[in-house]
This record gives C-alpha cells, sequence and structure tokens, in this order.
C-alpha cells in the first residue's frame, strides 16, 4: 500500500466533520482563523505530497493537517508559506485539540 496526500475535498469533508465535534467557541474561533487551505513547504517531509495543508493562522502559529499522520499540528512560523523544519510536528491529533493548542489559552474554547 502506497501513501497518497489528502486531497483539498477529503481536506474540507474532514474540517467539516471535525468541526461537528468542537464547541461552539471553538468552532467561532475557527471561523475567525481559518484561510482556505494551503500547501505549505516543510522540509524534508512535506516534500512527500508538495507541502501540508495550512487551514488557519493566528499570531504568529498555523493550524495545518499532516496527512502522513492524519492528524492536525500547530507550529510557529517566521516566513509565510513555510513551516520551519524545527516546527514539523507529527501528532495525530483532532482538530478540536489543535485548535485549543492554536489560541494558547487566549481564548476559551472548553466552555
Amino acid at each position: 500500500m502506497s501513501w497518497e496526500p489528502i486531497s483539498l475535498g477529503e481536506l474540507n469533508d474532514l474540517i467539516e466533520k471535525e468541526l461537528q465535534d468542537c464547541g461552539e467557541q471553538a468552532r467561532i474561533f475557527f471561523n475567525q482563523t481559518r484561510l482556505p487551505p494551503a500547501k505549505w513547504a516543510s522540509n524534508p517531509y512535506g516534500n512527500l505530497g508538495g507541502g501540508f495543508w495550512v487551514v488557519a493562522i493566528y499570531q504568529s502559529k498555523v493550524l495545518w493537517y499532516n496527512d502522513i499522520e492524519d492528524g492536525f499540528n500547530v507550529s510557529r512560523y517566521i516566513q509565510f508559506g513555510v513551516i520551519p523544519d524545527e516546527e514539523y510536528w507529527c501528532n495525530q491529533d483532532p482538530l478540536e485539540f489543535a485548535l485549543i493548542r492554536l489560541s494558547e489559552g487566549s481564548v476559551k474554547l472548553n466552555e
């Protein structure tokens, strides 16, 4: 079995499904920080599928989907369009957990 990167349609379906499991405040926060999914470079792991899908930005952090590990991650970034090598994570978090990390307590998402 060979790995295939997640398509934009599959990603959008996944986000909508996982948003249903989020509380109202998390959904509001996501809608305030979301952007049209865009592939960002991440060497070397992101090279396999042309990058990783970034789906939200808040302050100096991006929320992205690691389709190699099947989970959402949060990373700091310096250059728009690039997830720094040292910020590569292989978490298998659902969107709800990643949104909490993205907000870093500045927004109460658990209520």
